[in-house]
């Protein structure tokens, strides 16, 4: 069977992703939309579109009947789901299936033996897999898990058995605060999963988050693509990802990564999945769960295999055997990502709204890629995940990976919306993080040090304060008339000009411009050399 026609169940950067694939391989790529999505970067990008319903998320994304309605309406052959949404829903796979349209992931059966994280681990400690003690049964009264919590010794972890992204999980470090923690994660997983039973782990101070990447095809080969350390979290939301580990050594992965394959190997796994394991100080590993889908972080294995993991998919998908064998698939150099949200890290990470004014980064090149789900003038909802981009630095090593990482931050920003730029700068500069010495609770502890305020060069101050006034230019005013430039021009000469600007702790300056060489300080470079600004004031 060949792939002629792909319908992408997603939106933002992964559905633009899917489909620059789908463009290198002559696959025609069709897109989905709500309502909120209609001029959306991936529906641009797209060689033609479907709306599937109203900007909520469950009455479009989550859709099932209105993605498959749109998929026959196409006359697609699959259905790629991406991440998040229907990526993870077997019952979805189970009705494009139905309707006679390839889904582009694991079987259904796969799915359900992984989605819930204490039957996994039942079934990859079968394999030989290693697990975190704990409790996982189905015993959830209070006296049981009291009892169970005993057993396990504290500190110890409570957390759902549904779901994923930090969702229903408490730390608890006394049997004094076991209730209500019970409680919290049980309302929180409920809320979020339909499903409040609890499991108990063993809690690992100071653990690493390492993963490994594996593929496997209808034939019942399976191979891995080597290891991405994801320890930069917050919430247990990962913030940057790299390959390979700067943490484990070459006997360590090499066991990891014949864990990882015994245990997609042990549910028949076919297409793209990910084994996540949480690594002891001392080197030993635990399965934490497996994601049945394409990963965020999937470029860094991208940048040091050379391979491209969605034509994987596409040709798994089709009925074609894993593209190489194991000895064939080789590791080389450094690549680090890291994440640009809509969110303010100062405020909690409250996520950010609204028009993005301007996304200003270095343009793609060796060792340099961004994934990006908006362009200028797009708008950031509260439907969606708020991801704005991933850049992603390669190089031969991980210092040069690195350095490149940190001098494109510098010559990013984002304005009209709050983003975690500087978050990603400060990570970046961290002499923890240079030094590869990091876990996953880094970035809370070291919060406060991370978010400092950072105030902007005066020359950047100047160049921004120029940006302002080229922008503040009357609507109607005729393009072809200097009195509309709005740039201070006066038959005399330059005129004064003031305007207002306001730094992301929201600390008000005001710049005086006397005379500014308009040649040389155009919109763009204001913008590069800005950097920690958030925001802009029109008004003078």
């Amino acid at each position: 069977m060949k792939i002629a026609r792909l319908l992408i169940a997603n939106r933002g950067e992964i559905a633009c992703r899917v489909i620059r694939t789908c463009r290198r391989l002559g696959v025609h790529a069709i897109a989905v939309h709500s309502d909120a999505d209609r001029g959306a970067m991936h529906v641009r990008l797209a060689d033609e579109a479907r709306a599937i319903g109203p900007a909520p998320a469950r009455d479009s994304y989550l859709n099932a009947d209105a993605i498959l309605a749109a998929a026959r309406d196409a006359r697609a052959d699959a259905i790629h789901p991406g991440y998040g949404f229907l990526s993870e829903n077997a019952a979805f796979a189970e009705a494009c299936a139905a309707a006679g349209i390839t889904f582009v992931g694991p079987p259904a059966a796969a799915m359900r033996a992984m989605g819930l994280k204490h039957e996994a681990k039942t079934l990859v400690s079968a394999a030989g897999v290693p697990v975190v003690p704990g409790y996982m049964g189905e015993d959830q009264s209070p006296s049981r898990l009291a009892a169970e919590a005993d057993r396990v010794g504290y500190p110890l972890l409570v957390k759902a058995v549904a779901g994923g992204g930090g969702k229903g999980m408490r730390v608890v470090r006394a049997a004094g605060e076991l209730g209500e923690a019970i409680r919290g994660a049980r309302g929180e997983a409920e809320n979020a999963f339909g499903d409040g039973r609890l499991m108990l782990e063993r809690f690992l101070e100071r653990p690493r988050h390492v993963e490994v990447q594996v593929f496997g095809d209808s034939a019942g080969a399976c191979v891995h693509l080597f290891e991405r350390e994801c320890s930069v979290q917050r919430r247990y939301q990962k913030i940057i990802e790299e390959s390979p580990s700067p943490f484990i050594d070459g006997a360590t992965r090499a066991a990891m990564t014949a864990a990882a394959v015994r245990a997609a190997r042990a549910v028949g796994y076919v297409n793209a999945g990910t084994i996540e394991f949480i690594v002891d100080a001392d080197g030993s590993f635990y399965f934490m769960e497996m994601n049945t889908r394409l990963q965020v972080e999937h470029p860094v294995t991208e940048a040091v295999t050379g391979l491209d993991l969605v034509e994987w998919q596409l040709r798994i998908a089709a009925g074609e055997p894993l593209p190489l064998a194991q000895q064939d698939i080789r590791q080389q150099g450094h690549a680090i990502e890291a994440r640009v949200y809509s969110e303010d890290p100062r405020r909690g990470f409250l996520p950010s709204v609204g028009r993005v004014r301007r996304f200003v980064h270095p343009q793609a090149g060796p060792g340099w890629r961004v994934d990006a789900g908006i362009a200028d003038g797009d708008e950031i909802t509260v439907h969606y995940d708020p991801m704005i981009a991933k850049v992603i630095a390669a190089g031969p090593d991980r210092a040069g990976a690195l350095a490149l990482l940190r001098r494109n931050l510098d010559r990013t920003a984002v304005f009209g919306v709050g983003n975690n730029l500087s978050l990603l700068r400060a990570v970046a500069a961290h002499a923890a993080f240079a030094a590869g010495d990091v876990d996953t609770g880094f970035v809370d502890r070291e919060l406060a040090a991370l978010t400092a305020e950072r105030q902007p060069e005066p020359e950047a101050l100047l160049l921004a304060a120029r940006l302002a006034l080229q922008e503040r230019r009357p609507a109607e005013a005729d393009a072809a008339s200097p009195w509309g430039l709005g740039d201070g021009w006066r038959p005399g000469g330059p005129a004064p000009q003031a305007v207002g600007l306001r730094t992301p702790a929201h600390r008000r300056l005001r710049a005086r411009l006397l005379e500014l060489d308009p040649d040389g300080l155009t919109p763009r470079a204001a913008l590069a050399a800005l950097g920690e600004l958030a925001a802009l004031a029109r008004d003078a």
